[in-house]
């Protein structure tokens, strides 16, 4: 394998310049140079700065190349249910959080409550499948029945629930990962 080319590929799938990937690992672009023409070699520590900095780890970086997996069935399906919550989590994605989106589906119960999320980075899509939810967006609260959908930035206070009494079904995607 030649590190220093893999280095380069991905950096430049994160859209990077030598500079800010040097930056971000706190290393200088000569070395960052040095690196992807396989001038010098990284110390592990270092390499597994850099990895970590281009969204990977060492074992998928020296793991042999693999067909990216394209089609995802019900036995890739993670499940979480937490019966006193009212909530039933499916992860659609195994590992969605190494992914820039993590789609799930959420099966909300009568008067329950997805979350109360203060603001953080990111954004938030969801369409309902099955019943009504609220969406409250700080102190505005949103009405969203089967069929419709829903967007956000999550940089304010958001809160998901179902306040009715039947359960309602929803098809989430937030990005970065946070669930």
């Amino acid at each position: 394998m030649n590190i220093g080319e893999a280095i380069k590929r991905l950096r430049l799938e994160n859209n990077l310049t030598q500079e800010e990937l040097a930056a971000r690992c706190e290393l200088s672009k000569g070395f960052i140079s040095l690196l992807e023409r396989d001038l010098t070699s990284p110390s592990i520590a270092t390499l597994m700065d850099i990895l970590d900095t281009l969204g990977t780890d060492i074992q998928s970086f020296f793991k042999p190349d693999q067909e990216e997996k394209i089609v995802f069935t019900k036995e890739d399906i993670f499940v979480k249910e937490d019966i006193e919550k009212g909530i039933v989590l499916e992860w659609l994605i195994p590992n969605a959080q190494k992914n820039a989106m993590e789609p799930i589906l959420v099966e909300l119960q009568g008067d329950s409550v997805l979350f109360e999320h203060n603001p953080h980075e990111g954004q938030e899509f969801g369409h309902v499948l099955l019943g009504t939810i609220t969406v409250q967006i700080g102190n505005h609260i949103y009405k969203v029945k089967k069929g419709d959908s829903f967007y956000f930035k999550s940089n304010s206070f958001h809160k998901i629930s179902n306040i009715g009494k039947k359960a309602a079904h929803v098809l989430m995607v937030s990005t970065p990962p946070n669930f």
